[in-house]
């Protein structure tokens, strides 16, 4: 009976030991980057907040820190997800893009067209 419950317990531990490490793996978090489940609806919301990035292109590297700080954001964006921040802190924000081609940018809004920007672009939003 001991030997069956050790196994049970190991099998559970191996379990959630390989849960945890996938949940830690770069892209795997999904904490700030929301994947909507409708091409169609994704097209027609309104982008809310302060700074929002869509990712309309295969995938784009997306890097978001407080200036000479905190590194907020840090991923690959694949097609289809998207980035919020509802308001961008006191000092603003710096933010690379991958491919400026593959997404489509918001400020406070209005819409900034990158499209023609070279890769790993990057420029300030202030707070």
């Amino acid at each position: 009976m001991a030997i069956v419950g050790a196994v049970v317990l190991l099998v559970a531990m191996l379990a959630l030991g390989g849960f945890f490490l996938y949940r830690s793996l770069p892209g795997n978090s999904g904490s700030s980057v929301s994947a909507n489940a409708s091409g169609a609806a994704n097209e027609e919301e309104t982008p809310k907040g302060a700074f929002y990035v869509r990712v309309i292109g295969e995938s784009s590297r997306v890097f978001v820190r407080i200036p000479g700080g905190d590194v907020l954001h840090d991923q690959e964006v694949r097609q289809g997800s998207s980035l919020t921040y509802a308001e961008i802190p006191e000092g603003g924000i710096e933010v690379t893009i991958g491919d400026p081609a593959a997404v489509e940018l918001f400020v406070n809004g209005i819409e900034r067209d990158i499209a023609d920007r070279g890769a790993d672009y990057s420029f300030t939003v202030d707070g």
